[in-house]
């Protein structure tokens, strides 16, 4: 099951998050979810949206942030997973650079097969991240 799939109508949302239906509906309203919709125009609530609920919830409740402070913490920690994403991305080229420059360097010198099979430190320490990142 996909947590993005659409399960629960705004009743059962509404008890599980223990808010009233009308502050679903505003919540909606100011873009913090976008449930989906059946032919009958009843709205769907995903887990995701759940969670995204509940942190709204916790920050206005639990916090006492306004909706626009809200607005701007669900967008900035949306843009730092953003962020972190590109900076896993950009660390596993890098690593992949000077893995595939070191392989050149020892082939250049003349390392043999077995040598190359037996890295320096430094180069098992490369590669073992390069291969970390890969995952």
């Amino acid at each position: 099951m996909r947590e993005s799939e659409p399960l629960f109508v705004i009743s059962v949302a509404s008890r599980l998050l223990q808010l009233h239906p009308q502050t679903l509906r505003k919540y909606e309203r100011e873009g913090f979810v976008a449930p989906s919709r059946t032919q009958g125009n009843l709205r769907l609530y995903s887990r995701d949206d759940i969670d995204r609920l509940r942190q709204v919830k916790t920050l206005v409740e639990d916090r006492g942030v306004n909706l626009a402070g809200v607005q701007m913490a669900l967008h900035l920690t949306r843009r730092v997973r953003e962020l972190q994403d590109e900076l896993r991305a950009a660390r596993r080229d890098d690593y992949n650079r000077i893995a595939d420059a070191m392989d050149e360097l020892l082939l250049e010198m003349g390392a043999t097969p077995e040598s190359h099979e037996q890295p320096t430190p430094v180069a098992l320490e490369v590669r073992m991240k390069r291969n970390h990142q890969r995952r």
